[in-house]
């Protein structure tokens, strides 16, 4: 069966989607104009404007009156007092989440992994990798370990459906957390999954999580410096909640 042909408006969006997620084009960079991807495209000034207000709409760029089209400076955000599902998070912002499937296998816990989750050296754990996009653009590398007795089926769960958290939550709810982060210089493998910069540093959040008494998932959660951040908001015991939402994102999405 023959696939469909996608208008050609969606043509264009994609075009410039994947330039932006390449990095080819990268925040504050300008974007054609209307008028220049008539000429160039070869396509009616209504596809061109479409292709640019849905862009827009979904925050890959900003239109700034008199001067252009420019990339959005993409930054999405989570809560460092919190252990939130990626996709919930991404869902929130009014943004399409999707994830990529690097590798599912099953390892023997060694080093920092088995003292992390308090197993026997050798011990059976699995290992994921995978890639979380937001509106098709790159921002975290899961790396995380679970420990194999604790979720028997884990390999056989299709993460492009359902994330390894929520799958995690829905065998045993979560009693207890424990959340690093850092700055770092990321390796190759991680700039290549995350379309980074070469000098563009990591916020890495490391994360190991209870359940049923014990520690049972130990994961490196890889995010681009320049497009993703962390908040928090507390509150001290005993004062009087605010009326005012209790996360403000310091930065949101361009819309």
């Amino acid at each position: 069966m023959t696939a469909a042909i996608k208008p050609m408006y969606q043509q264009l969006k994609d075009l410039i989607i994947e330039r932006i997620s390449s990095g080819e084009l990268r925040p504050a960079d300008r974007v054609p104009s209307e008028n220049e991807l008539v000429e160039a495209m070869n396509v009616s000034r209504m596809t061109a404007n479409r292709a640019l207000r849905e862009l827009t709409d979904e925050g890959y760029v900003r239109r700034v009156a008199g001067r252009g089209t420019f990339v959005a400076d993409f930054r999405a955000g989570s809560h460092v007092l919190e252990v939130q599902n990626i996709a919930d998070e991404i869902g929130k912002r009014g943004h399409i989440h999707t994830c990529d499937v690097v590798r599912l296998s099953l390892q023997h816990a060694r080093g920092e992994i088995a003292r992390a989750l308090h197993v026997e050296q050798g011990s059976d754990v699995f290992h994921l990798l995978l890639v979380h996009y937001e509106n098709a653009t790159p921002i975290q590398l899961e790396d995380r370990h679970v420990v194999a007795d604790f979720a028997p089926d884990c390999l056989k769960q299709d993460f492009t459906a359902i994330t390894p958290s929520a799958y995690l939550t829905s065998i045993s709810p979560l009693q207890e957390a424990e959340q690093i982060v850092r700055a770092t210089q990321p390796n190759a493998a991680v700039r290549r999954h995350l379309a980074m910069a070469d000098d563009e540093p990591s916020l890495v959040v490391i994360r190991r999580t209870w359940s049923r008494g014990r520690p049972v998932t130990f994961a490196r959660l890889n995010h681009p410096g320049s497009r993703y951040e962390l908040t928090g908001h507390y509150t001290p015991p005993g004062t009087p909640k605010s009326t005012t939402k209790d996360v403000v994102e310091l930065e949101r999405l361009q819309r």
